[in-house]
């Protein structure tokens, strides 16, 4: 056989951003072999794309699959959707390096800001190593079924080398401390390590309710990382942050200044408020002046609102002010709680302690329910909030809330709009040259909502739908850009002699599907998994991984550890 694998008749998407081709793309021994007519050549398989779209497979600059990976190689929800290479170790949670002593730790700072459970975490993983090249090496032992990128973590640095204190706000390591972090660090980065991730944001806390090691440290700190992974990665090695914009607005942009002239590339999670253009002129100016003269400086952002995902599943607006609501959700299952709800006199209390909690007052304009049709509805026209569907039906917004619960058999969720809810000032960000539209969060957050769905939601409702990208441009933007940033070496992008990464899609068919909740993690824990339809098959490493949201079973992935540097 000429090749392994032929897929005929497709629109290539090359990942370029250059204009989509049809015609044939062939496989053999992992690579591309061959685009164009392939019509008189064989292969031992062959894939009928005539009216699909082929693609690269799309990298995940943002995900938190570093424990998940253990127990579930198939790394879900990010397999479901196309992506074939997913970038973990974000925002400073990492698992490595660490001594013995230290593991139960790190697993518990896990669970308090990513919300997987300690135990699972201890239990799931094979804490084999020490050093980050030694967690690399367990990592493709695993067997992943897509491709990983790591990132060293601030919060496993720091505590190793400082301790207790490393969360002591304002607590600076000495000098021996610090020249102890920017050695873990360069080591990371011999070892594999794509770059060094740090957490700022406020909000991620570590059980007692300080914030995570790294949260406090100084510019000084942050330099000489910044130098150690240059020293360690060579220039445009990643430097990834989660920012304080709040209250360090100043230092943070400094911060990013400091990486870019140490010879970082910068990574940074960004967004938009509903003020005004809600800073986009603002951080394109900031952004363009960061990517000269050979500097470079990325941000991703969430492709739809987002922030939790309120229902019968695990999280309510009302548990901490109404007994009902407690009880209600104490009961073991979604079908015991549907079942007392619709109990009359339950009903009744549940509505009217929710009314007098107050919470939804000012929650339920920011409160979208998916519905339950085929697809959920993502109310990008802003006509079914919480509170405008009350006032449509004349109602209380917790009776709405109650009502369509019952209705639904537990089944709908309510979306928050915490991040991205002022779509315009999103869509216009988005669109800055230096912006990769790429927040799945894989792996996080895991019981309060997933949007590991990002890169279908992109392409079936803003692509396709709201015209916010050509689908060119999107595609580029999520495979051949975000291959950059990362410096992979021959991935991105379908050219003959790469990685044979891709994706064939039914763009005309293309949606997410809703969320399930589902008690798959060890120890029987919970989270939201989500999937899709129209992608017919997402390959790796010339293996067919995914086919119709359904595994087959095989697991190529490669922990990449080479880049393009300089």
């Amino acid at each position: 056989m000429e090749h392994d694998l032929i897929i005929s008749g497709g629109t290539v998407v090359d990942g370029s951003g250059a204009a989509s081709v049809r015609t044939d793309v062939g496989v053999k021994d992992g690579r591309i072999s061959r685009i164009g007519d392939l019509s008189n050549d064989t292969a031992a398989e062959n894939i009928d794309a005539t009216g699909k779209v082929v693609s690269p497979g799309f990298v995940d600059l943002h995900t938190h699959l570093d424990a998940q990976i253990g127990w579930d190689p198939m790394m879900t929800s990010t397999s479901y959707h196309g992506v074939t290479t997913a970038l973990i170790g974000n925002c400073g949670v990492t698992f490595a390096p660490c001594g013995p002593k230290n593991r139960r730790y790190l697993a518990e700072l896990m669970e308090a800001v990513e919300d997987i459970a300690a135990d699972a975490i201890m239990d799931g993983l094979p804490w084999d190593w020490t050093s980050y090249g030694e967690y690399l090496d367990s990592v493709q032992a695993l067997q992943p079924s897509l491709n990983v990128v790591g990132l060293v973590g601030h919060s496993s640095v720091r505590y190793e080398a400082m301790g207790d204190r490393s969360m002591d706000e304002g607590a600076q390591p000495t000098d021996d401390e610090l020249k102890y972090i920017a050695q873990m660090v360069k080591e990371s980065m011999e070892g594999g390590a794509v770059g060094f991730s740090t957490s700022r944001f406020l909000q991620h806390k570590v059980p007692d309710g300080r914030c995570t090691p790294g949260t406090w440290a100084d510019l000084r700190e942050t330099k000489a990382i910044q130098e150690a992974v240059v020293a360690g990665g060579g220039r445009g090695a990643l430097f990834q942050s989660a920012n304080d914009m709040a209250t360090r607005y100043e230092t943070e942009l400094q911060m990013f200044r400091d990486g870019t002239e140490a010879g970082c590339q910068v990574l940074f999670s960004g967004g938009t408020g509903a003020e005004g253009d809600g800073g986009v002129g603002r951080w394109s100016e900031f952004l363009d002046a960061g990517n000269q003269d050979g500097k470079r400086i990325t941000s991703i952002c969430h492709t739809r609102p987002s922030g939790a995902f309120f229902g019968l599943a695990q999280l309510s607006p009302f548990t901490q002010k109404s007994k009902a609501w407690r009880e209600l959700m104490a009961l073991p299952t979604i079908g015991d709680r549907v079942a007392a709800m619709r109990n009359p006199k339950t009903r009744e209390t549940l509505i009217a302690e929710g009314i007098a909690a107050g919470d939804l007052k000012g929650l339920a304009r920011m409160l979208h329910p998916f519905g339950i049709g085929d697809t959920p509805d993502l109310d990008f026209d802003r006509k079914a909030s919480l509170a405008q569907l009350a006032k449509e039906e004349g109602k209380d917004p917790v009776e709405v809330y109650v009502d369509r619960l019952i209705a639904s058999e537990g089944r709908e969720f309510f979306n928050m709009w915490m991040f991205g809810g002022a779509l315009e000032n999103q869509w216009k960000y988005m669109q800055l040259p230096h912006v990769v539209p790429m927040l799945g969060d894989a792996g996080a957050h895991v019981g309060f909502f997933t949007d590991t769905d990002s890169p279908t939601v992109l392409l079936s409702e803003l692509t396709r739908k709201q015209g916010v990208y050509t689908l060119e441009e999107a595609i580029h933007r999520i495979s051949g850009k975000s291959a950059q940033v990362l410096g992979l070496k021959e991935r991105g992008e379908l050219r003959e002699g790469w990685h044979a990464d891709i994706n064939v899609i039914d763009y005309d068919n293309l949606s997410t599907h809703h969320a399930e909740y589902v008690n798959d993690f060890p120890h029987g824990g919970g989270r939201f998994i989500v999937k899709s339809t129209g992608y017919d098959a997402t390959i790796v490493e010339g293996q067919v991984v995914v086919r119709n949201c359904e595994h087959t079973g095989n697991r190529p992935g490669e922990v990449i550890r080479e880049f393009h540097r300089g």
